[in-house]
């Protein structure tokens, strides 16, 4: 894993970070960073922070998805839909959302967790979701 060490002068603090990712079948989804620094006071401090980086689900995936969310919201054909486009700005209230999740189980055979069809928000995140659900049905 990459380390990068920083040190702008002998006053400022001297800075190390050390990411280390996390990977579920090859593909990074976690990133965590771990950094250490020394204050002016002398006593080392330790800080992580945690990201989120989304697991590309696969171009078929993310494109059923898309024709899904069309049909759902009766969306005209030269509307484009990409990974980013959310549910809510597309005019979907949360009952569309929830015909749109009862459409993605019956495409892709799977049954989603109301908690988790609740952080359905864009059309990545749905193919995410049903990538991570098949691969554990398998």
């Amino acid at each position: 894993m990459p380390t990068t060490v920083s040190a702008s002068s002998l006053t400022s603090p001297l800075r190390l970070t050390f990411p280390t990712i996390s990977q579920v079948n090859g593909k990074a989804c976690n990133l965590t960073i771990v950094s250490m620094s020394w204050a002016k006071n002398g006593f080392p401090s330790l800080r992580t922070s945690r990201f989120r980086v989304s697991c590309a689900a696969k171009p078929q995936t993310v494109e059923k998805v898309c024709d899904i969310v069309r049909k759902q919201l009766a969306l005209p054909a030269e509307t484009e839909l990409t990974p980013e486009s959310k549910f809510s700005a597309l005019g979907a209230d949360s009952l569309d959302t929830v015909e749109i999740v009862m459409s993605l189980e019956e495409e892709f055979g799977i049954n989603v967790e109301e908690e988790s069809s609740e952080n359905i928000t864009t059309v990545q995140e749905a193919a995410d979701l049903i990538e991570k659900l098949v691969q554990s049905k398998a």
